[in-house]
């Protein structure tokens, strides 16, 4: 274990000491992020950060910790990755269209379903004990998933650090989660989600505001499809809260996405269309700086982590009660910073109406709401007091 956490350190090591080059190599091939009226930055950023994480990643694979992983699944992997990072360096350079990168996410997902054999295979039903062999849809459900967690991922890759960060710490929770309780001999998957997150810690200081480097599309399709494959490694035979951990762990990414979803077709907008309603967007219009909006992020990201290890440690009602308060939170913090749109408020309608229904019912409560006049009661009782 020592010696594993010695070649940790020292991936991070090649990471730095490799993005320099890396950089370089993006402004020769013309992989430059130019600012527009989508973009957050204000000079040409080089891309490509990814391809530095990618062969970092694999000199940590097929180098220093070799004897960790089988042939097989390592070059399995290492060509649905190579798809998906082809992709990318296309995208940086050329800018594909949208049908066209998850396109180039398919085949990445092929690869490793019919390759790699790496699957979802079963499903454990809570309650009624009752186990469902997925059959055929083994096949759809692998590569939704897959397309579901890189796209995710690629969309809140829209602030310096942004993304790195909240991959970083996705994987470290899911390298604790694989260590301490998934109960397998497939000790190379936690380890392996160590190995990612070291390599983005060495990217770090390069993408952290006020950026050197960008990700890219290659960096973020990459650091999404990698978590969806290392996921599904630990997903042989679903259960409700192995299900459930890596969805929670990845709350950030999943709950911009589905959102965002939501608020282009209620809009009467394209699925794929951008815009700039995320998640970090909104939070910069409530008056945030860059970095601020970033560690708020990483704060957002580090509560589901714990929520998700919670998940681990309660017993099925326990479970159920935490779902329930994560979703009431989520749904109140999302209507509090408009990630639907200011009319979009439900929720916090409802709980207006009975504060009001309440405060009629109880004469002695009077209605200020502010930016209002106030009521001549309570001048009087502050003229009383004064």
């Amino acid at each position: 274990m020592f010696k594993i956490i010695v070649e940790l350190f020292f991936l991070v090591i090649i990471q730095v000491a490799i993005t320099p080059f890396i950089r370089r190599l993006a402004f020769v091939l013309g992989a430059v992020d130019n600012p527009n009226a989508r973009r957050i930055n204000k000079k040409p950023m080089p891309t490509l950060g990814g391809l530095g994480i990618f062969v970092t990643f694999n000199i940590g694979v097929f180098v220093l910790l070799r004897d960790q992983f089988p042939t097989h699944e390592a070059f399995s992997v290492l060509l649905g990755s190579s798809v998906i990072v082809l992709t990318g360096i296309i995208d940086d350079i050329m800018e594909l269209k949208p049908r066209q990168k998850m396109f180039g996410i398919f085949v990445g997902a092929l690869v490793i379903y019919f390759l790699g054999g790496i699957k979802m295979n079963v499903v454990n039903l809570p309650f009624i004990n009752k186990q469902i062999d997925l059959g055929w849809w083994s096949l759809p459900i692998t590569i939704f998933w897959i397309l579901a967690l890189t796209n995710a991922v690629d969309l809140i890759d829209g602030l310096d650090g942004l993304a790195d960060g909240v991959s970083m710490i996705s994987l470290v929770t899911m390298g604790i989660v694989g260590y301490f309780f998934l109960h397998t001999r497939q000790l190379y998957i936690p380890i392996a989600c160590f190995m990612l997150a070291a390599c983005l810690l060495g990217f770090l200081p390069y993408n952290f505001h006020p950026a050197k480097m960008f990700l890219g599309d290659t960096g973020a399709l990459y650091i999404g499809f990698m978590i969806a494959v290392l996921s599904l490694k630990g997903l042989k035979n679903v259960t409700f809260i192995s299900l459930l951990v890596p969805i929670t762990i990845l709350g950030v990414p999943i709950t911009d996405t589905i959102y965002a979803m939501i608020r282009r077709k209620l809009n009467n907008r394209p699925v794929s269309q951008a815009d700039k309603h995320h998640l970090h967007h909104q939070l910069m219009k409530m008056g945030l700086t860059h970095r601020q909006t970033v560690l708020s992020i990483y704060a957002i990201s580090l509560s589901f982590s714990f929520i998700s290890l919670l998940f681990l440690l309660s017993p099925l009602w326990g479970t159920l009660v935490l779902i329930l308060g994560l979703l009431l939170a989520l749904e109140l913090f999302v209507e509090s910073i408009g990630l639907l749109g200011e009319k979009y408020k439900p929720l916090l309608r409802l709980i207006q109406r009975i504060i009001n229904s309440r405060n009629k019912n109880d004469p002695t409560v009077e209605v200020w709401h502010l930016g209002q006049e106030k009521p001549e009661q309570l001048k009087n009782k502050h003229e009383k007091k004064d």
